[in-house]
C-alpha cells in the first residue's frame, strides 16, 4: 500500500494495515473479538489479542483500502450498531495512521457470543 507525497512515498506492508484494523476495531464496545475468516463446522473461532490481523483481509481497489473485517459480538448488542462503530472506528484509525484512503470497511459478523454468568 503505497501513498505518494512531494517529499518521496510511504509504503505501508498490508499486515500493519490490518493490525490497525483489529487494533481498533477490538476497541469498540460489544465486540468480543477477532473471528478466524473461515468458519469450520458452523463455529467462528475466537482469535487473541496477538491474533489480531488475521480477522483482518486487506485490499487495494481504484487506490484505496479496502478492510474486511471478521468479528464476533455480544448477545443482546445491536448488531448494526456494532458493526456502524467499528466501520467508523478502523476507517479513521487506518486513515490517521497511515494516510491511506479508506474506501470501505466491510465488517462480517461471523459469531455471537453468549455470556453464560448472567
Amino acid at each position: 500500500m503505497v501513498k505518494e507525497f512531494a517529499e518521496g512515498k510511504l509504503d505501508v506492508a498490508e499486515e500493519v494495515v490490518a493490525t490497525i484494523a483489529g487494533a481498533a476495531a477490538i476497541e469498540c464496545y460489544g465486540l468480543v473479538g477477532m473471528a478466524s475468516r473461515k468458519i469450520s463446522d458452523g463455529f467462528a473461532e475466537l482469535l487473541g489479542k496477538e491474533s489480531l490481523s488475521k480477522g483482518v483481509k486487506v485490499h487495494l481497489e481504484d487506490n484505496e483500502v479496502v478492510i474486511d473485517l471478521y468479528i464476533i459480538v455480544n448477545y443482546g448488542v445491536k448488531i448494526s450498531e456494532v458493526a456502524h462503530n467499528v466501520m467508523e472506528k478502523v476507517g479513521y484509525s487506518v486513515k490517521n495512521m497511515t494516510g491511506l484512503d479508506v474506501k470501505a470497511v466491510n465488517v462480517v459478523v461471523q459469531g455471537v457470543r453468549v455470556n453464560p454468568h448472567k
